[in-house]
C-alpha cells in the first residue's frame, strides 16, 4: 500500500537537482520528463527555492497544524502564565488552575509546558543513579563523603583538590589533581584508604561526572549518591573544603605543587591537633581512640 507521505531520504536531493536544472535553462516540462515527475510538481519545487538557495529541499512535515480537540489558546496562555509566575512544578500549576476555575488535566499541563520548554527534563545522556539508603552513622567509616573543588589561577591551568571526610570522626584527607575523572577519583579513594586509620564502608558523593557509575564499579566500596540539587547532603565535606581554603590554601601561591605541600603539612594538624566543635572540642584522632 502506497503511503501519502514519502520517507525517501534521497528525495530532498532530487528536488534540489530539479530546481538547479530549471535555473540552468531547462523548462519545467523537460525536467519533469527527465526525472519522471509531473510538471506541476517541478513548479512547486522551484517555487520553494529562493534565488540564492542551492541546498537540498527538505520534506515538509505531515503533522496537522490544528487538532479538533486541542486546548483553547486562552487555557494554554493561562498554563504558561501560571508557570512563569512562581516557577512551580506541573502538579502545583495544575492544582492552582483548578482552584481558579480552569478545567484542564495534569497531562495537558505537562504537555503544554514541555512544548514551551518550561519543564526541567532529565538529560538523556546522564545515567540514572540508584542510591542505597543513607546508613546510620555509629562508627568511623560508616559514611565517608567525597567531593572536589576547582581552582583557576591566572598564570596556571585549572587544577582540582579532592577531599574525603568521615562524618563520624571528622577525619579528613585531601590531594591535588590536575584533572578529574572516574579513574583519578578511584585512585584518590584508594590512596585515602591507605592513610585512613579505619575501613571505608560507605562512600557518598554528588552526581558529578567524576563520580559516575564507572566510579562505583571501580572504587571497590559501597557507593551512594546524594539527592539531586541537595548540597546539604554533603555538608560535612563542603565545610571541610571551605576550611581548607580559609586556613591552608589561600595562604599559598596558586600552583598545584605548592597546594600539595601545604596539604601535606596541614592534614596532620587538622586530624591530630585542631579542636572541632562538632565533636565536643576533640580532635579526630582522639575520637577514633574511643572506638
Amino acid at each position: 500500500m502506497a503511503m501519502p507521505y514519502t520517507i525517501n531520504p534521497n528525495l530532498p536531493r532530487v528536488r534540489m537537482h530539479a530546481a538547479q536544472l530549471v535555473r540552468l535553462g531547462w523548462s519545467t516540462r523537460k525536467v519533469a520528463r527527465y526525472l519522471g515527475y509531473n510538471q506541476s510538481t517541478i513548479v512547486r519545487w522551484v517555487n520553494r527555492t529562493g534565488p540564492q538557495r542551492w541546498g537540498a529541499i527538505e520534506t515538509k512535515s505531515s503533522r496537522p497544524h490544528h487538532h479538533p480537540h486541542e486546548l483553547p489558546q486562552e487555557i494554554v496562555d493561562a498554563i504558561v502564565a501560571q508557570r512563569l509566575k512562581r516557577r512551580r512544578c506541573a502538579e502545583v500549576v495544575h492544582e492552582e488552575l483548578l482552584q481558579q476555575g480552569v478545567a484542564v488535566s495534569l497531562s495537558s499541563v505537562k504537555r503544554v509546558l514541555k512544548r514551551h520548554y518550561l519543564l526541567r527534563e532529565r538529560s538523556p545522556w546522564k545515567r540514572l543513579h540508584h542510591s542505597d539508603p543513607r546508613p546510620i552513622v555509629e562508627n568511623p567509616g560508616d559514611l565517608v563523603q567525597v567531593d572536589t573543588s576547582h581552582f583557576v589561577p591566572r598564570s596556571y591551568p585549572r587544577f582540582y583538590v579532592y577531599a574525603l571526610f568521615d562524618v563520624c570522626s571528622r577525619w579528613a584527607y585531601a590531594a591535588v589533581s590536575l584533572r578529574i575523572n572516574t579513574h583519578r577519583s578511584s585512585l584518590f579513594v584508594k590512596r585515602a584508604t591507605i592513610h585512613a586509620p579505619f575501613s571505608l564502608r560507605m562512600l557518598q558523593t554528588d552526581h558529578g561526572s567524576e563520580f559516575s557509575t564507572t566510579f562505583t564499579q571501580r572504587v571497590g566500596v559501597a557507593h551512594r549518591h546524594s539527592r539531586v540539587r541537595k548540597p546539604n547532603d554533603n555538608a560535612h565535606v563542603e565545610r571541610f573544603i571551605r576550611t581548607l581554603q580559609e586556613e591552608c590554601l589561600n595562604k599559598q601561591p596558586p600552583f598545584p605543587a605548592a597546594y600539595q605541600r601545604a596539604l601535606d603539612r596541614y592534614l596532620p594538624y587538622y586530624n591530630g591537633e585542631r579542636l572541632h566543635l562538632g565533636i565536643n572540642l576533640k580532635t579526630p584522632v582522639q575520637v577514633m581512640r574511643s572506638y
